[in-house]
């Protein structure tokens, strides 16, 4: 592993904005912009759009998400959202009437939802795992995992503090109670090291819009070979065999395309989120997944150690993902913080009693050193 340079100048970042909130939305870098652009282009000349090319620019951005989570092209579904790659989850994971669903606490809606009415639906019951302050999100789950166990919905962190999840020993505990698996890595994949292969899921699924750093409206989804015979939640031409035969899309097929490609969402021919999202991995990829992560994680290192420094808390590095840092405060939060630091051009996001900080490559040491600085105005 080493360590990455400030990477600024490949983002359209003005010099006075310090914006520490990848988890909130990251940035386009110019070259991710520059293939949303192309892919806008052929929208406008649609007569140099051929019929090939609605299934060319999606097998490019299958090939990168194999590329970055592990797995094989043919494991991955274009999907738009999270919501939307759980509810084929959802759909191909039924469950026995009083088996469990093991969710974290406060976990972000999109993977609780669904995971209600699928409790509904098939009379199970959702566990819920708790932990005490400073401890780490691990052992609780694997203390939830038992014989009752049949679905188990995690992060790899958590999104409001980056508690981390070790998916790895999770992965192990499902396969030996029978238990399916379902990852939501939209706040970790692109920061953090992920091999599908070795963490083994049933079902995992990414935006791109945060840690992979591509557009808002895409995402990808991971499905085990063992579901790719499952049922999608929508029925559209293109995912269909045969169909990229146009002349022949009324010969009405049963059979799918290979793989997951099944699961495929309507209208995922989409260049702009195609192209964009390809030209982001592909970056990341460059830079190499473990390098991003030693890299964010000393960045965060220093930021906690200045942070405590001010009289601010910052957990114990074991415990949280090395891109997340959660600051707490002695006491309570200082009114209109938020506002504070946004009128100083520093961006961050409270959650809860916690500022979250996500710093990324585009950041500086000038950026941290103004977090630093507003904080300890507004403390004092």
């Amino acid at each position: 592993m080493s360590m990455i340079p400030c990477q600024r100048d490949r983002f359209a970042i003005p010099p006075e904005v310090a914006y520490l909130n990848c988890a909130y939305m990251s940035p386009l870098a110019h070259e991710v912009t520059e293939a949303v652009e192309r892919g806008a282009a052929l929208k406008a000349t649609p007569w140099t759009y051929r019929p090939a090319d609605f299934f060319t620019h999606t097998e490019a951005a299958r090939s990168r998400f194999a590329a970055l989570a592990g797995g094989s092209a043919d494991d991955f579904a274009v999907v738009p959202s999270v919501s939307y790659g759980l509810a084929v989850a959802a759909r191909n994971l039924p469950l026995r009437r009083g088996q469990d669903i093991v969710v974290l606490a406060d976990q972000f809606p999109s993977n609780l939802y669904v995971w209600r009415e699928h409790a509904i639906a098939c009379g199970a019951r959702i566990v819920t795992v708790q932990r005490e302050a400073g401890e780490a999100w691990t052992p609780a789950v694997l203390a939830a995992i038992g014989p009752d166990t049949g679905l188990v919905a995690v992060p790899n962190c958590h999104w409001a503090d980056g508690g981390l999840v070790d998916l790895d020993a999770v992965g192990a505990a499902c396969r030996a109670a029978g238990a399916a698996l379902v990852l939501d890595l939209t706040q970790s994949l692109g920061a953090l090291p992920f091999d599908a292969s070795r963490v083994q899921p049933d079902f995992m699924v990414a935006a791109c819009y945060k840690w992979t750093m591509g557009p808002y409206g895409i995402g990808m989804l991971y499905v085990a070979p063992k579901h790719q015979g499952g049922t999608p939640i929508e029925h559209n031409w293109m995912n269909r065999g045969g169909s990229e035969d146009f002349s022949r899309l009324v010969d009405y097929r049963n059979d799918f395309q290979p793989g997951a490609r099944r699961f495929d969402m309507g209208e995922k021919a989409n260049p702009p989120l195609l192209l964009g999202a390809a030209a982001a991995i592909d970056m990341l990829l460059g830079w190499g997944i473990a390098n991003i992560a030693e890299t964010l994680g000393r960045r965060n290192l220093a930021l906690g150690e200045a942070a405590r420094a001010i009289g601010l808390l910052a957990p114990d590095p074991a415990t949280r993902a090395p891109h997340f840092l959660s600051l707490g405060f002695p006491g309570d939060v200082p009114e209109g913080l938020p506002e504070r630091l946004a009128g100083e051009n520093v961006f961050v996001s409270l959650r809860g009693r916690s500022l979250r900080v996500t710093p990324h490559l585009y950041n500086d040491d000038a950026d941290c050193d103004r977090l630093i600085a507003v904080l300890k105005k507004a403390l004092g």
